[in-house]
């Protein structure tokens, strides 16, 4: 080809063309071939019966198919031709664009004219890949075919396409064969261009042990040097992919394969690349089976059976060997990728004369992975599985992230850096090449001198004012001049002059270090491939699937790959969190096993130990059956570090899960912005959540629970630990504690699951106070807590380890007040469940209650009307119940305020300020919305605001509202007149030392008054009216029984004498004086001695057995 020629040809915009449309083509026909093979998205004609005829038909006669004649077995297509050809016209364009290979006798050696040489191999491959995937369609026939036959229905003569595109696809039917024809004329420039190539893949394919010796990618291994500009005679192909030159080298010379037998280097070359990989990849996750696809078509070649061998063998030593050998280099690769990423992170000025160091990490990373992944992939069947997992591969993906980074972040340093070098150096020692060149035609002496100037012009105020700086025309000029001088007739030879194509490859990478950085990094560490292949590695479906084709289609490909992509990036999130929080609430659990230790029922061993000190030193040895236990902080104390205990592999785990988790804020994903924070907040607090119902420790089958102090003792561990990784984690981890400890204030989390507040509320209200009504637990006045009985033949919990001062603050602080109001609110429905009781019983004596109301001072009537009464017993029983309800919710109140008061003292005084301003004239809904106020900060009211919501919301039979308050007005008689009955039992003995009775009648003074309170505030009467009467019929009941001679029902006289006091102390609305009126003190005292008395003489009694 003569000079003028390679000028008009345009060479070099040619190769740049048929390369970027040879890869839409093939995109193309690689969705076609997606599309067409699964049932879910091939064409609908393909599908139906009523075409099926028609598709047999024109498969069989393609590409005859005689329209006009073959009405009968085309009928289905003419009725559809219109819808035909709407659907297919994509389909059949992009088989009409399929590229055409040609090219003129040309040099190509690829460390001299590089994009020449690249792009012309490029297109080779890409050329075949298209044909190659167009023979993997195997509806293309049927696709075309239909489409030609619908369009000469529709217009009378078949497309203008047809006829070439029809002889392409019956040629192609073997598409090798065809194509090693069509190549032979390219053989000679095919297998010079790989040639050139053996120096170069035969150093990127050296084993991890010599890159070791040569200190690859280290930067301190000559630390003398560590300053020089990194520069190579062959600046492009240090970072060139080694995939790339399998496919150039394995295609390459599937089509040109005479030269194999000719020539002893390119054997040498293709047995090399034979031995490295089993596939190399077409596009995406369509591979070539090296091996196979080569010796099946060499063995049908004459004179190729050694070729043949040389397959088999080289596929034996790759299977044996290609496994540990990148095993070995991805290996060599964590270490010095790490190495070089630490230093110029610590040094980034580095990045200006080592900017090459990092593009080949890059590279070589790239390279190792998709290796990986491309064997994973397709080796399904081998003896040695552990060659093709890595599960390290995470580590290397992340270094390459942290060196694309470190680029992005310093590229102002790369840009100063790399402009000097062209301004002061390229530009001077290309000026002096082109002055000594020998032959200069004008052409390229225009073009090289418009190189010069451009490069002089620079200077660093361009950097500094942040111009965007543009150098594609100069590459794409020594592009054309790379074609000008590689023609056969060329005035110019490159080859001739290698010094000019080295200091141009060198100014080209550094032009790119000004304008071209992040298409740099595209091209050195692109791993788009994992969007098609990385979940067949997992085992799932391929990425492209249902609805996805190329633009321009009905089924575009980019909401299908939007949906796919969120999907893996959520689903790897969800578990890298999940991994994440289960390592923290880990850690969580034995740093709560450690503050277990701390417990005070911890210390009685280590006190009777030092009570006992003299006692240990005589016995030289422990009893049997005594453990000895370690002291809090043993664990700390090691004899030798190499000792890694659990605490340390977990806080190891925690630091690389955290890393990764707070490696970058946010990132994007399409047009959505990702925050893994989020991801590890929402994991963090749900398990945090499970975590604290786990810690109390609830078994439902023996009701057993752990001791509200415990459990906050357990979850401040928890919390403390979590706080401490605030700024590791990247997690607001205030919040996750925030919500969390909100959502155990209320019956259900987020997740619907039970929180602490139900448990506890179900496991007071069923165990504690369900035993208390039975008479096993009592309520100790003194104690301020419920304690167990001890019963012969039962193993019951000590009640007081759960109701004690310190149990009930813990209770209120776990449950906060949200909890405390659920807890009260169950609380006051049973309440409410036993005052509907109680109205029945009024209701079954209201005749007799009626006259006894009438009729209490007389004494000789009460003796008739008092038997008559039923349910007596029952009455009384009942009201002890609400009164031991009652009586545990003041204490769980109390508990509440006294953790209001000490985390919001400057609220509490208003609280209890506004209370103080209320009187008996206040309205009484203003009185009950500031009891209510006051209630929920735990302050005692006297008047119980949920107690009156409770008995307001009773639906009951009676019909008018006069009449339910005649029965609280009768109620209160009942229980007055009943009251002498408690006498009659053993248990109603009053006990000095626990301030209480033994079946719980000192909570009946709480209940009556509370309740009273309730009922009247709901029927709007006067409280003190009420009590008052109570009291005198109480009084004359409990008179009269001092005149009864029966000694059984006189039993506890002195005892039941005594709730008349504490009826008073117990209501703000009774004095002593009320009480003096009707109930002599003189009897109160001798009670109070009798009772005295008994006491201790039971005491002697029972000291002297």
């Amino acid at each position: 080809m003569s000079l003028t020629s390679a000028y008009q040809h345009k060479l070099a915009e040619k190769l740049t063309i048929l390369n970027d449309r040879g890869q839409g083509v093939l995109i193309r026909m690689y969705n076609i071939k997606k599309t067409c093979s699964d049932p879910k998205s091939k064409p609908p004609f393909l599908l139906e019966k009523s075409m099926e005829s028609s598709l047999k038909y024109i498969n069989k006669k393609f590409p005859n198919i005689d329209v006009r004649n073959s009405t009968q077995h085309l009928g289905p297509v003419q009725r559809e031709k219109s819808e035909i050809i709407r659907y297919l016209t994509n389909y059949y364009q992009s088989f009409v664009d399929y590229p055409m290979f040609g090219c003129s006798c040309v040099f190509l050696i690829i460390n001299l004219n590089f994009d020449f040489t690249r792009s012309y191999l490029d297109l080779i491959v890409t050329y075949t890949s298209v044909i190659l995937l167009l023979s993997r369609i195997e509806d293309r026939r049927v696709l075309i075919g239909m489409f030609n036959c619908a369009h000469e229905m529709l217009h009378g003569h078949s497309d203008s396409s047809f006829a070439r595109l029809a002889q392409m696809v019956l040629e192609y039917d073997h598409p090798l064969k065809k194509l090693t024809e069509e190549f032979g004329p390219h053989t000679k420039a095919v297998s010079e261009a790989l040639l050139s190539l053996h120096c170069l893949f035969v150093r990127r394919n050296q084993g991890a042990e010599q890159w070791r010796s040569v200190q690859l990618l280290s930067l301190i291994g000559t630390a003398s040097a560590m300053i020089n500009p990194a520069n190579s005679d062959t600046m492009a192909c240090e970072y060139l992919s080694v995939e790339v030159m399998e496919r150039w080298i394995v295609i390459g010379f599937l089509l040109c394969h005479g030269c194999l037998n000719s020539n002893a280097d390119c054997q040498k070359l293709w047995k090399l690349c034979l031995q490295g990989s089993l596939y190399i990849t077409l596009i995406r996750e369509d591979a070539l089976q090296v091996h196979k696809v080569t010796e099946d078509l060499f063995s049908s070649l004459k004179g190729y059976g050694k070729r043949v061998a040389d397959i088999k063998e080289s596929k034996e030593h790759a299977i044996a060997n290609s496994g540990q050998f990148h095993s070995q280099r991805r290996q060599f690769l964590r270490i010095a990728v790490k190495e070089l990423e630490t230093v110029l992170t610590d040094e980034p000025g580095l990045l200006g004369p080592k900017a090459l160091y990092a593009f080949m990490a890059l590279s070589f990373i790239r390279d190792e992975v998709t290796w990986l992944v491309r064997h994973t992939e397709n080796v399904t069947k081998t003896k040695t599985p552990e060659d093709y997992v890595d599960s390290s591969i995470a580590e290397l993906l992340f270094l390459l992230e942290e060196v694309r980074a470190l680029v992005r972040r310093h590229i102002k340093v790369i840009q100063q850096y790399h402009l000097q070098y062209l301004a002061r150096f390229d530009a001077l020692v290309l000026s002096d090449i082109i002055q000594n060149l020998s032959v200069c035609p004008e052409e390229e002496s225009i073009i090289m001198s418009s190189f010069v100037s451009t490069l002089s012009s620079l200077n660093l105020k361009q950097v500094d004012n942040g111009e965007k700086f543009e150098f594609s025309g100069l590459r794409l000029d020594w592009f054309r001049l790379q074609a000008y001088t590689s023609v056969a007739k060329a005035p110019l030879h490159l080859h001739e002059n290698p010094d000019l194509a080295k200091v141009m490859n060198l100014i080209v990478f550094h032009s790119r270090m000004l304008d071209s950085v992040e298409s740099m990094l595209v091209e050195t560490s692109d791993l788009s491939t994992f969007w098609y292949v990385l979940t067949v590695v997992r085992g799932r479906q391929g990425c492209l699937g249902d609805d996805a084709f190329f633009p321009g289609s009905p089924f575009p490909q980019y909401p299908h790959l939007k949906n796919h992509g969120l999907h893996h990036c959520n689903s790897f999130l969800e578990e890298l969190a999940k991994q994440t929080s289960n390592c923290v609430l880990e850690i969580c659990a034995e740093q709560r096993n450690l503050s277990e230790q701390l417990l005070p029922k911890h210390c009685a061993t280590t006190i009777s130990k030092a009570k006992n000190k003299k006692t240990m030193k005589q016995r030289q040895t422990p009893r049997k059956g005594e453990p000895e236990r370690d002291k809090p902080g043993a664990e700390s104390h090691r004899k030798n570090r190499s000792v890694v205990t659990n605490m340390d592999k977990l806080h190891l785990n925690l630091t690389e899960l955290a890393l990764t988790m707070n490696h970058v804020q946010s990132f994007s994903v399409f047009e959505h912005t990702i925050f893994p924070s989020e991801y590890l907040s929402s994991h963090l607090e749900a398990r945090f959540n499970r975590a604290i119902v786990w810690l109390a420790g609830y078994n439902a089958t023996t009701q057993e629970i752990a001791r509200p102090s415990e459990l906050l003792a357990g979850v401040k561990a928890y919390i403390s630990f979590i706080q401490s990784l605030a700024q590791f984690l990247g997690a607001d981890v205030s919040r996750v504690i925030r919500n969390a400890l909100l959502q155990q204030t209320q019956p259900l989390d987020s997740c619907g699951e039970q929180t602490i507040t139900t448990l506890y509320t179900n496991w007071y209200l069923e165990s504690l106070l369900r035993q208390a009504s039975s008479g096993t637990i009592i309520l100790s006045p003194v104690m301020q807590a419920f304690i167990s009985l001890p019963r012969e033949g039962e193993q019951n919990f000590s009640a007081e380890e759960f109701s004690d001062v310190s149990e009930m603050r813990a209770l209120a602080e776990l449950l906060g007040p949200y909890g405390m109001k659920f807890l009260s609110e169950n609380l006051m429905w049973h309440v409410t469940s036993q005052i509907v009781e109680l109205k029945k019983l009024v209701v079954e004596n209201m005749d007799v209650l009626v006259q006894i109301r009438s009729n209490f001072n007389k004494a000789d009537l009460m003796a008739s009307l008092v038997p008559q009464l039923t349910g007596a017993d029952n009455v009384l029983k009942r009201m002890t119940i609400i009164g031991v309800i009652l009586s545990f919710r003041a204490m769980a109140q109390e508990g509440l305020r006294e953790v209001f008061s000490a985390h919001c003292p400057f609220l509490m005084g208003p609280i209890e300020c506004l209370k103080e301003f209320v009187t008996p004239d206040t309205d009484i809904k203003v009185t009950l919305s500031i009891f209510e106020l006051a209630s929920a900060a735990g302050v005692d009211c006297d008047i119980d605001p949920a107690l009156v919501a409770a008995i307001a919301n009773l639906k009951t039979d009676l019909s008018s509202p006069e009449e339910e308050y005649k029965v609280a007005c009768l109620l209160l008689i009942f229980l007055a007149v009943s009251l002498p009955l408690l006498a009659m039992d053993a248990a109603s003995f009053y006990s000095i030392e626990k301030d209480g009775y033994s079946n719980n009648i000192h909570c009946l003074t709480k209940a009556i008054i509370q309740v009273s309170a309730a009922l009247f505030t709901v029927y709007n009467k006067n409280i003190e009216t009420h009590l008052k009467e109570f009291l005198v019929v109480a009084s004359v009941s409990l008179l009269q029984l001092g005149q009864e001679t029966d000694k059984l029902k006189t039993r506890n006289r002195e005892s039941i004498s005594l709730l008349m006091r504490l009826v008073v102390e117990e209501s703000s609305f009774l004095t002593l004086d009320m009480l003096e009126s009707c109930f002599p003190y003189v009897l109160l005292r001798n009670a109070y001695r009798e009772v005295s008395r008994a006491f201790y003489l039971n005491r002697v009694s029972a000291s002297t057995h």
